[in-house]
């Protein structure tokens, strides 16, 4: 943890000093400074970072602590999900949660649903789709009795296909063109919407407090990702834990995909990552994934901003073109697994 907190300290610093206005890590580090610890801005060399300062501090930080909170945010999910239907394959999309933010985001966008909510309106639109489709996937799971890993994995590719369905319909119907390539940006992932007025301490505080219950409920996360019977053998209710691990799965999901869109693979990748790194116990595959995922989103920010600046590219791409080949060797591993 020392170590990774470290590395995101430094892609931090990287993060900010990169774009159209290319500033030095030092400086960099020293308009940090100034801000989180009242520094100086002036240097003995007479340099003047003043002009540097409204760019990183106003523009580039709040995209970089967005990139950060929206990968812990997805690597956390990832974490749950895995551990609450016992299936190594899944990620928190899954659930069907990002479909309905794009339904949401999408009405905004494109009919002005939402326009009550002033600037937030897009925000505010995503997180009450997100929140709509967790509702009807708990509701289909639960209808047959149990909430068993089964019933939510199909309930949420029910539910998901059935949201997109609605988004693509909503695209094709539009008569804007320019509105509906904004709904296809975003749905491919934006951290374009980060600034400090906006809901970004919002969504720090809700992914920093569900991290911070996990912990909590770490050991319990344990039995049930051993079997319901471990778990029941241990006092411990299955249905009702899961169905509270379903809870902040979607509310981390709507949260962070109502601030950046959809982007994949971040809740798949980096839950591994973390159990290669520390083991499976939860109480340390938990903060180490959600570092981890802070890093991974904050270099596919600096890809998104870079490999055709002054274009930028989607960072659900990004993810994409990581996560792609490592599923594939993760297929492969547990085929190779099977067979032997």
């Amino acid at each position: 943890m020392a170590a990774l907190s470290v590395i995101l300290l430094v892609t931090v610093v990287l993060a900010v000093g990169v774009g159209p206005v290319s500033i030095s890590p030092l400086d960099s580090t020293r308009i940090l400074s100034h801000h989180l610890f009242g520094t100086a801005l002036d240097i003995p060399d007479g340099t003047d970072l003043s002009r540097h300062d409204a760019v990183i501090w106003t523009i580039r930080m709040p995209r970089a602590v967005l990139a950060a909170t929206v990968g812990a945010g997805l690597a956390v999910a990832g974490v749950i999900l895995q551990a609450t239907v016992r299936n190594i394959l899944a990620d928190p999309y899954v659930l069907g949660v990002n479909s309905g933010a794009s339904v949401g985001a999408a009405a905004a966008i494109l009919t002005g649903v939402g326009a009550g909510f002033g600037d937030y309106a897009l925000q505010t639109s995503a997180f009450l789709g997100a929140t709509v489709a967790s509702l009807i996937v708990f509701g289909v799971a639960r209808s047959a009795g149990r909430i068993t890993a089964t019933r939510l994995i199909m309930a949420g590719i029910a539910v998901g296909y059935a949201l997109s369905a609605v988004t693509s319909f909503m695209i094709f119907a539009s008569d804007s063109a320019e509105s509906s390539r904004s709904v296809m940006f975003w749905l491919l992932g934006s951290l374009g919407l980060a600034s400090w007025s906006g809901p970004l301490a919002a969504v720090v505080s809700i992914v920093l407090l569900v991290t911070a219950v996990l912990l909590v409920i770490a050991p319990r996360m344990d039995a049930l990702a051993a079997g319901d019977d471990t778990a029941l053998t241990l006092g411990i209710h299955p249905d009702r834990l899961r169905g509270l691990l379903l809870i902040l799965s979607c509310l981390l999901v709507g949260t962070v995909v109502a601030m950046a869109g959809s982007i994949g693979f971040v809740g798949l990748v980096v839950p591994h990552l973390a159990r290669r790194l520390v083991g499976s116990a939860h109480r340390s595959v938990v903060p180490v994934a959600a570092v981890l995922g802070a890093i991974l989103l904050c270099w596919a920010d600096i890809g998104s901003r870079t490999l055709l600046a002054p274009q930028e590219i989607p960072v659900g791409i990004i993810t994409a073109i990581v996560g792609a080949p490592f599923l594939l060797l993760l297929v492969h591993r547990m085929h190779q697994g099977a067979s032997a």
